[in-house]
């Protein structure tokens, strides 16, 4: 066996050998800035609409700068597509009389899913503080969303830590209070060894903390910009990353491929491991998640008429 091999086997197998096709997805995409952005945007839901996933999300800006452009495209997608419209909300300068407005409003364009964050400070660099009559972390956010109306709610986990915890304990007793406050899943912050999930997600077992926790994936075809969003959230890139992507800056299509063989690496291995549920962070772009679950076995299914 070449020294390459092993990259691409499990057991001596092909990686994708055992694929079933039996798995569960979700994308998020971002709310759209300009008319061409939002073109994409659109190209890329109904390009993933046919892969049925259990639910898309849409991303909310620090300190809810991109409120109305995100309450538009939830309220969008639940109206114009089959598919299942989660909102972000985050607790960032806003009171609690504000963001019960917010999710009636959801609530009443049909939304039924939040995924509720604590948010990062609008300046960067600047340490979060809780508006004086809102809500001081996610914890409370989903206790005071679940008293509002009975959402879905979704929240974040980080394998790595985030920035903001003390250490991994600290940071593991913050998504149990989370869960208990009513949370039904956590997705992660996007990592790049299958281990870092895996050893995540036995650290949050013997935490006691039982809710499903889904790895949320990050196909990266530009590193500096994946490098910037990992200063944010704790994520670490490895050296070889870099390496993968050396000269391949005026070769776009080249660049995809790597991207594609790395994130789809990532993936089967965590197929491998049990892992049936995906959570795939898109950029507002469907190909290569599109391959990735095709790979992985999901092929488009007939929606119900």
């Amino acid at each position: 066996m070449s020294p390459a091999a092993p990259a691409f086997a499990h057991n001596g197998k092909p990686l994708f050998e055992d694929v079933q096709g039996d798995i569960q997805v979700s994308f998020e995409f971002f709310p759209p800035k300009t008319e061409k952005m939002e073109e994409t945007l659109w190209e890329s839901v109904k390009t993933l609409e046919p892969l049925g996933p259990r639910f898309v999300s849409v991303t909310y800006g620090a300190g809810g700068s991109t409120r109305a452009r995100t309450h538009a495209t939830v309220e969008r997608i639940a109206k114009e597509t089959r598919l299942a419209a989660a909102a972000h909300l985050t607790c960032v300068e806003a009171s609690r009389a504000e963001i019960e407005e917010i999710a009636r409003d959801y609530w009443a364009a049909g939304v039924r899913h939040i995924v509720a964050l604590r948010g990062d400070a609008p300046e960067a660099g600047k340490a979060f503080q809780p508006h004086p009559d809102g809500y001081a972390n996610a914890a409370d956010l989903v206790a005071g969303l679940k008293a509002i109306a009975p959402f879905e709610i979704s929240v974040a986990a980080y394998p790595e830590c985030h920035p903001d915890s003390a250490d991994k304990s600290a940071d593991l007793d913050n998504l149990k209070r989370k869960i208990d406050a009513g949370a039904d899943r956590a997705i992660t912050q996007f990592f790049f060894s299958p281990e870092c999930f895996f050893r995540f997600r036995d650290d949050a077992a013997a935490a006691g903390i039982a809710a499903e926790i889904v790895p949320g994936i990050l196909p990266v075809s530009n590193v500096a910009q994946t490098r910037k969003f990992a200063g944010m959230c704790g994520a670490s890139i490895p050296i070889w990353m870099d390496r993968l992507f050396e000269g391949l800056d005026n070769l776009p299509a080249a660049r995809q491929l790597v991207a594609a063989t790395v994130a789809a690496e990532l993936c089967g291995q965590l197929y491998a491991g049990g892992v049936r549920h995906f959570h795939f962070y898109t950029l507002n772009r469907a190909e290569l998640s599109y391959a990735i679950c095709h790979l992985l076995g999901l092929r488009p299914a007939e929606f119900a008429a």
